[in-house]
């Protein structure tokens, strides 16, 4: 079964930064619920997995990632995946990633995917692929764009070396404030599909009965 999908999401940073985690495969993976790069095969091909969970089970997706193109001047990634589990079922998805100019300075990452499954994942149906597509890139637009205004806000990297190396001629005084903690990675929370189910079925009753009937 294949299944189309085609979106866009805000970024709350411009586009040097998001191309800098765009262009980036292992960052870009922690954007992704559940997915980890495992082994750097060469600069365009990667091994990697994701896990997704489900109840107190856990399901591993082994799998590979190609980087089709990587172009720079327009701010195109076109990369395809593919995984498959224990049990028999697989996956692919050919996935073109771009970034467009937004407003304030901002910028709108823009998604082309072409997903196929097989096996029993096919089972659920058009519709349902694309509920859980829109749950799950929901989450990863929502990292890509922490993970973006995050490395924005640190751009200034001379001022900051400056900085630190006057402190280190320059001791602080005793009762200086101490540097602040480095902020923990963002990453993206692992898939959990019975999560996915519950929130799948509310909406299903809420459209249901939200309906107001014919008079």
């Amino acid at each position: 079964m294949e299944v189309v999908i085609e979106k866009q999401y805000p970024v709350s940073a411009g586009i040097p930064a998001a191309w800098a985690v765009l262009s980036d495969m292992h960052a870009l993976a922690t954007c992704m619920p559940g997915a980890q790069i495992t082994e750097d095969i060469d600069a365009t091909h990667f091994k990697g997995g994701v896990r997704v969970k489900v109840g107190p089970a856990v399901a591993a997706f082994a799998g590979t990632i190609e980087i089709l193109a990587l172009d720079a001047a327009t701010h195109t990634l076109k990369m395809l995946g593919k995984g498959a589990d224990k049990g028999g079922s697989s996956a692919s998805m050919e996935l073109t990633a771009s970034l467009l100019p937004g407003e304030n300075g901002h910028c709108v990452l823009a998604g082309h995917a072409a997903v196929i499954v097989n096996g029993k994942f096919a089972q659920f149906g058009g519709r349902m692929m694309n509920s859980v597509s829109d749950m799950i890139l929901a989450q990863f637009a929502e990292v890509f764009s922490q993970k973006a205004q995050a490395l924005q806000a640190s751009a200034p990297a001379d001022a900051a070396d400056t900085a630190a190396a006057g402190a280190q001629a320059h001791p602080a005084s005793p009762g200086a404030a101490a540097p602040s903690a480095p902020a923990a990675p963002l990453v993206a929370t692992e898939f959990n599909a019975l999560g996915l189910v519950w929130s799948l079925i509310k909406q299903f009753f809420a459209g249901l009965f939200g309906k107001k009937p014919r008079a």
